[in-house]
Parts: C-alpha cells; structure tokens; sequence
C-alpha cells in the first residue's frame, strides 16, 4: 500500500473530522433546545445561564387513547363498491366514515406527551461573554459554556446508553461553584392541569421527587433526582436542592414511565445511589457504546473552512446566498445523530418528533404515521449501517399484527393485514373517521419493503424466514382477498385512496373526495410484496407450493399507465385524472422508494416518472412541507438529478430548518415558502429524511446493481464517504475528485456475488486490488460486472475520460 493509500484508508476508517456544532445564543422555548438521547429517553437543553431548564422525555410517555372494537363494515362492502361501480364517489366517500359514526366509533390515537423539567438556577457575579451551546453528535454531550469575570463556567448533559441515566454536571475552571440550586417538576405544571394531569414535587436530602398522572390512566409516572456536591454542601430550600461552595456538582436523572408510586420513587432514588457519582467515568462508558455507532459511517464533503462556524452563521449565510457545504455535513451528521438518540433495540421507534417534545397537544399527536413519516424516519439506517437503529421498527409493527388482522376483517372481511394510517403504542387499530384514513390500504406492503431490506442489507436469514416472509404473506393473503378480478382478468383494487391526493374528473366532488378506484400506489406495492414473497421464497425454499399461486397473482397486477402529458398516471381508472396540484407523489413508488423501475430496466417508465415529477413543481413552493422537500430529493436523486436534490434541501434549510437544526413541517415566517398554518410544528421526518436523500445522492443500490455518486451535485467536486451499505450486504467507501477525474472505491461484500457497478462518469481505466474480477458490461462505458469474493476487500482506482 503507497502513502496516498494509506491516507485514504486512515481517512476512511476514522471519523476523519469533527462531529461538533455550536450555537451563539440559548433557547427560549423548547423547540429550540439542543436534544440530547439514549434511544429512550430524550432531553432539550435550553442553555441559559441564570435560569436553565432541561426538558426530560420519555418514548413509553403516551396519554389519552381511546380504543374500541371496530365495527364491522365488511358486510356492507358491496354497497361500497356499488356505489364506487356507479360513479356516486361523493356519496362513497362517505359511506364507511358514516356507518362508523353511526356505530358509535368515537375513539382516539394516545398522544405523546412531555415528561419533567430539571430547573438549574446559577448565581451571576458579572456580565457573561464568551457564550457557546454546543452539541458533540460523536458523544451524545451537550455543552453550555460562558465567561463571568475572568472565570470559564461550564454545565455539560449527556444521557447514557448503558445506564439509562441523565448525567449532568455543573462545573467552574479555577473556582468553586458558590451556589446552585436544582428543581425538579412535571413539565410546565399549569399546561399539565389544563390537560387533566395532576402531579406532585418535593426535595429532600440530596434526591429531588416528581410524579404525573392523567386523570384517565390507570398509572401514573415518575422520575428522581440524586445530587451530589463535590467538596461543598447541600440543602433543602423551598422543594429544591441548594448546593455551595462544591468543587463541581453532579446531577443524575432517572424515569419511571409506567408506575409513578411512592415505591416506585424509592426504587429510582435506590438505584441513582448505586451509580458512581464521577461524571467523567460515566462519560467515557456512554462514549463507549454510542460513538461507535454514530461513526459507523460518514460522509465528508471538505468543508473545512466552515466547520467551527455557529448554526446561526450558517443559516443567516444560506439566507444571503448558496448554503453552505458544512451546513450540508452537519444536517447528514445531524440525522444520524438523532435516529440513533431516539431509536433502539428494545424500545419504540422514533415518531414524528423522534423522543423530544414540549408539547401536551403535539401536531398530529406525534404518532407513528405510515403513509410516508415513519418510512422516511428508517430510510437513512440500513444504508447508513446503522441496523441496529432499525429494529424497534420491526418490533413495533409485530406488535400491532392482531390488530392489522382486525383491521382487515373488520372493513373488508379479509385475511391479512391492514395498516393504519397512523397508529399509537396502544393501538393498531384504524381510528380516525377521515376518508383518506379510512380507504387508505397501502401501508402494509410499504412497511413490509423495511421488512424485506433488512434481509437485503444484512443477510440475515433467520430474520428472513421468522419475520420478513410471515409480515409478507399476511400482505399477500390480504390482497388476494381484497382485490377483485376484472372482466379482463385484472385486479381491480378499491376502495382506494392515494395519500393524500384528490382526483380530478367530469364527476361530483372532482377535486375533493379521497376514496377512488385503481390508485398507482396499491398495485405499486402490491407487485412489490408479491415479487419479494416470492424471491424470499425462492431463496429459503419455503412455503413453495404457494409460489404458483403467488405468481399468478403478480400476473393479475394492471400495467402502468402513462397520461397524454407523458406521465405515469396517479390512479388507473378512466373516471380519475390525474391532479398535479399537490405534494404528495405516492405513484411515483415504484422509482422511489421502491425500486421497480430504473433507467436500466424500464426507460419508458422511467422518463413518465420523471414528467410526472415535473408536472408536481406548477404548485411550486407554497404548497411544500419540511418532509416533502426531502421526499422530493430522495425522488431527484433516484432521476440521477443531484442539482435538483441539492436545491430541494437548500429551500428545506431556508424555509423549514431551525436554529438547532431542528426541521419543521413548515415556515412559519411567512417567507413564500412551503404549506401555511397556523403554527410550525418540529417534525423530525424531514431531519432524517435529510441524511437518507445524501445517502441516495452519493450511492444508489439494489439486488445486483451499485451505483457511484448517482445524484452528486456539480458543487460536491471532492468528498468521500466510508462504510455506506448495499442491498446484497456489500460495504462501500468512496473517494472522488472530479477536477482530477479520478476516485477510489472499496467494497467488501458479505458473502461472494456478482454486480453491476455503474460509474459517475464513462471510464478510462480501472485498476483492482485484491481478489475482485472486473469485466465489461453490456451497458456502455459508465458500468463494469464485478464479481467479489466474500469477505475480501476490493479496492478499484478509476480514472475518468475527461
């Protein structure tokens, strides 16, 4: 190995830069806070330094549900459909939403609700400079930093993985902390009673005590405090702990999501004394298992002369003119960062606000939303070899199963699952009476393509059989149910919905009524779970006597159709014409996230995509969300538009991006940009959506395909990414500069194979080290077949024409 491969492979296999960022000025209301989480429970640092708050959340912290049988509108499916066969679509869409309500189906998605506040209140002695809040994404560690007369004060946060504890420490350089007083209480305490919660506080010798109950749980929850002053002493003063003179001062935090008892309290004050109280040592075992995750992977665009730069620098300067590169590392670094902060085994999956919220009415109810959220919240993970992160989402929806099987016997007498749009911990069940929500059947099949890539990204083959292949054969039972067979031997799928779009035609409630026949998305996805059923089938040799009837399933899915404008059509019906003033693009499934159709396998198809994307942009910017704009660039850069993808994130940080970082569903500056409302609510989708598109952008794969920098933007002229991951279970690091037109790229695949690697550029010359064989490819001179060994590092030198 020559010296420049030694210091691409230094680069590649470390952090290679820093994963810091920094803030010039505290929050002033929770959103605003720097979050900080071990997967289960979250904490926001507003960062204030006479009076600070830290807000504390719980992912198992839900209130409000409530949950009935559904009734059972699969006897009246034929009335549905009549009416659907006769055109009377307004009076459709209200025919199940109007038997639930004369049912009496009034229920409601539990709500993810805030936990406790620590309150820090520090003596002044002068006017502060020098401030800073900083978030380290590599340790989990918030920093508040400042100078008061000459002395540097410190508070540092952390909350640890292995220990399930929220650590803090109060710290001066040089000088003893003269007086510090702590607090504990359930969050915001007058907005906690308007929403039915009672609660309680109390101090006592070094631990502070805080309880909630909603006045319709059957359990209330909790959380205590241990205090320690390092070398001072400690008292009780009006319900907090008064700490002085301490060389430095400690904090630990515990909570209680599902018993707020009295015994329970004592049990968590048991628990914090047995820790050891030095902050550092339990700083490093928390380092220990979290930063080995967050650099698992890695993106480095050499944006070196901005990296120490303030959030608020960046954002002002992305206001004023093209955004800067390092606000686009930070944002890729940012949303690993958080999926893996709200997200691991064991617990629930990141919802719409990952495991941070100061709200008792969150947007939406921060629920699990499976018609785009939750998808875009775990499409960064797999990829970004993070697959850990991924698994509370498979156990989430095993755990609604039962109540998928209900769903589908309940609306439309049939085996198999059917998703809820939305769903909350307690619930699986449909719940919300809108026709959108209602008609919607789609979200199994696109839950069960995460399914199916687990499989695909990790090789594991008992995960494939136990779960991937049962998940898909209840997708499978549910569609031979549902689908009717049409006189020309076709399905017909309906009542249909596509999310959350409104058809235009000749009929009554053109434009307004949700329930349609032959939406895009259900035989998009419906070919999708059939064909991986089948392969999944074929690889385990299980379950093959189904495999005919399985195929001749497939053969009854419709072909796409394609409107007079050249574009892929929403709905494949005569009645439905296609309705281009809207975000929502779910007919475009089969590109992105789905895979069916390339520019390899279906140009046609591929070009009607790309015109139907196209046709999206007359509703230019006023109707785009913080999601939408990370969806469109995950869609550009599948289209190989990596400008287009650059420009969709570079509005989302202009428009729905705030100065933590945070992204929200909206402006709420009123600037032209995006969806009005009358609030901006935080939703974390469009953060992780952010890293997931950049993954896209600079590697594209599926089951024998790569592709190098499919998207890359003209501005990204240099960078390297490490440790991306492939369909096929195959690593991949890359370094490009495409002045020099030359990169270098590693790939070590998990078990022996062959693929099709395409190339940014037609290639001049490729150079292989190790056992890897290269050979042409029928496609042209951008692609090469490799073949690679299992377990053996293949590196390639690539030289481009010019």
């Amino acid at each position: 190995m020559n010296l420049e491969q030694q210091v691409i492979a230094e680069k590649m296999s470390s952090s290679a830069r820093s994963h810091r960022f920094a803030m010039a000025k505290p929050a002033v209301r929770w959103q605003d806070a720097l979050p900080s989480g071990n997967g289960t429970m979250g904490a926001l640092v507003y960062g204030n330094i006479e009076e600070d708050t830290i807000v504390i959340n719980h992912e198992e912290l839900w209130y409000g549900g409530i949950t009935k049988p559904p009734p059972d509108l699969s006897v009246h499916l034929p009335e549905l459909r009549a009416l659907l066969d006769a055109g009377k679509y307004e009076e459709a869409n209200r025919f199940f939403p109007d038997l639930m309500r004369a049912a009496g189906y009034q229920t409601h998605t539990s709500r993810f609700q805030p936990g406790f506040e620590l309150k820090v209140t520090l003596d002044t002695d002068g006017a502060f400079r020098d401030y800073t809040r900083t978030l380290d994404m590599e340790t989990g560690e918030i920093t508040v930093a400042w100078t008061d007369n000459g002395v540097r004060k410190r508070k540092r946060l952390f909350v640890s993985r292995p220990d399930q504890v929220i650590v803090m420490s109060v710290r001066f350089d040089g000088a003893p902390v003269s007086q510090a007083a702590f607090g504990l209480q359930i969050h915001q305490p007058a907005e906690a009673e308007k929403h039915a919660f009672t609660h309680e506080a109390s101090a006592e010798a070094a631990h502070l005590l805080a309880s909630g109950k909603h006045s319709n749980a059957e359990t209330g929850y909790c959380a205590a405090a241990r205090v320690i002053a390092r070398g001072g002493a400690a008292s009780v003063q009006n319900g907090c702990l008064i700490a002085s003179d301490a060389d430095e001062i400690t904090v630990l935090v515990k909570v209680a999501a599902k018993d707020g008892s009295p015994a329970q309290q004592e049990q968590l004050k048991r628990e914090l004394n047995a820790f050891q109280d030095d902050y550092e040592t339990l700083l490093q075992r928390h380092i220990a298992e979290h930063r080995p995750l967050f650099l698992s992977a890695g993106i480095d665009l050499e944006a070196d002369g901005d990296r120490d730069t303030a959030n608020e620098r960046l954002l002002l300067d992305a206001y004023t003119g093209d955004v800067p590169t390092a606000l686009m590392e930070r944002m890729y670094d940012y949303g690993r960062y958080l999926l893996m902060s709200s997200s691991r085994p064991g617990g629930l999956p990141a919802n719409l606000q990952g495991v941070w919220n100061g709200d008792y009415l969150p947007a939406w109810s921060g629920a699990f939303f499976n018609n785009e959220n939750i998808q875009m919240n775990y499409w960064q993970a797999l990829a970004g070899n993070m697959a850990e992160a991924a698994e509370p989402f498979y156990d989430f929806f095993d755990s609604l199963l039962p109540d998928m099987r209900r769903n589908a016997q309940s609306f439309y007498g049939s085996r198999g699952i059917l998703s809820p749009l939305f769903a909350s911990p307690e619930s699986g069940l449909k719940k919300n009476l809108q026709p959108h929500v209602v008609y919607w059947s789609a979200g199994a099949g696109w839950l069960a393509q995460h399914y199916y890539d687990y499989w695909l990204f990790t090789g594991d083959s008992e995960f494939l059989k136990r779960r991937v292949i049962p998940f898909l054969k209840e997708c499978a039972a549910f569609y031979e149910d549902f689908m009717v067979e049409g006189e020309d031997g076709k399905w017909i799928s309906y009542p249909s919905n596509s999310p959350e779009n409104w058809a235009n035609g000749s009929f009554p409630g053109s434009g307004k009524v949700s329930v349609c026949i032959n939406a895009t998305m259900d035989f998009a996805v419906a070919k999708e779970v059939l064909t991986n059923l089948c392969e999944a089938c074929e690889e385990t040799g299980l379950h093959q006597e189904d495999l005919t009837r399985w195929r001749a399933m497939l053969g009854k899915i419709p072909g796409y159709q394609v409107n007079r404008d050249g574009a892929l059509r929403e709905w494949m019906h005569p009645d439905f014409e296609d309705n281009y003033h809207h975000r929502h693009q779910s007919h475009i499934y089969p590109l992105f996230p789905g895979f069916e159709i390339t520019e390899e396998t279906h140009p046609e198809l591929f070009e009607a995509c790309r015109i139907a994307v196209e046709k999206r942009l007359v509703i230019g910017l006023k109707q785009q969300t913080g999601w939408s704009l990370s969806h469109m660039a995950g869609i550009y850069a599948r289209l190989g538009d990596g400008d287009r993808a650059l420009e969709c994130l570079e509005i989302l940080s202009r428009s729905c991006l705030g100065d933590n970082l945070f992204t929200y569903h909206n402006d709420w500056r009123n600037q032209g940009i995006s969806l009005k409302m009358g609030r901006a609510p935080f939703q974390i989708d469009a953060n992780l959506g952010w890293t997931a598109a950049m993954q896209e952008m600079l590697l594209f794969s599926a089951r024998g395909m790569i592709k190098l920098l499919p998207a890359r933007p003209k501005r990204w002229v240099r960078g390297r990414f490490r440790h991306f991951r492939c369909r096929g279970g195959i690593t991949v690091s890359l370094q490009w500069d495409m002045e020099r037109r030359n990169s270098v790229v590693t790939l070590t695949a998990d078990r022996s194979q062959s693929v099709e690697l395409q190339f940014p550029a037609p290639v001049k010359s490729v150079a292989a080290e190790g056992t890897a064989v290269i050979a042409p490819s029928g496609r042209g001179p951008n692609y090469r077949h490799l073949t690679l060994t299992g377990g053996e590092p293949a590196t390639l030198h690539i030289t481009y024409t010019e």
